[in-house]
């Protein structure tokens, strides 16, 4: 496979360029303030450096529209829902660390289901936030009942890109990226603030 190959997949990109997609590569600074935010609180250092990466392979792939960024934008983010997905039971239900890490392999199933009925990594993600605000339940339950429609509303954005082209030519990817930039935010501190309660929470 050709790592350096041109990918083109969004409105705004309309050639090989470094400067080619200028909304979408700005827009994630959301990320990185996110990241900022996030590394100041207290339990919040390991889940803003994973943001801090997501910044840093979606900022490079917009920039740089390569096989290979392409592929560390979407590897940045896999691991942070995984880390998330693997530290959920333990930081919200005080499970083990051999039983909360199983929460790894069971949200890849589940991915794996949604994939086979035409969805995937992000229809998972947007069902699985939808989930956490039903069992969990006050503060816990708003924050993720909150993060749940941001993501929804930020889905819709990153699906309407390739259709609104010919009336909005700069696409509407870049709102995606300004929108998930709170979903991480208010993911992270949900986590974050609830492990600063234990003793021996994961996130740290």
């Amino acid at each position: 496979m050709n790592w350096i190959a041109y990918v083109d997949g969004y409105c705004e990109r309309l050639a090989p360029g470094l400067w080619g997609e200028p909304l979408n590569s700005l827009s994630n600074l959301a990320f990185l303030v996110a990241a900022i935010a996030v590394w100041r609180q207290p339990k919040g250092r390991v889940f803003a450096t994973l943001i801090g990466l997501v910044f840093l392979g979606s900022t490079a792939f917009h920039l740089l529209a390569t096989r290979w960024s392409a592929a560390a934008d979407s590897a940045f983010i896999l691991v942070f829902v995984l880390y998330y997905a693997a530290v959920f039971p333990r930081v919200f239900f005080g499970a083990s660390r051999k039983v909360s890490w199983l929460g790894v392999p069971v949200f890849l199933a589940f991915t794996a289901i949604v994939a086979s009925i035409g969805g995937g990594l992000y229809l998972s993600a947007l069902i699985g936030l939808a989930v956490f605000a039903i069992v969990l339940k006050g503060e816990d339950r708003r924050r993720f009942a909150l993060a749940a429609g941001v993501f929804g509303v930020s889905l819709s954005f990153r699906t309407a890109d390739h259709t609104v082209c010919g009336s909005f030519p700069t696409g509407t990817h870049f709102v995606w990226h300004l929108l998930n930039g709170l979903v991480l935010y208010l993911t992270a501190t949900a986590a974050t603030k609830k492990a600063a309660s234990k003793v021996d929470a994961a996130p740290s």
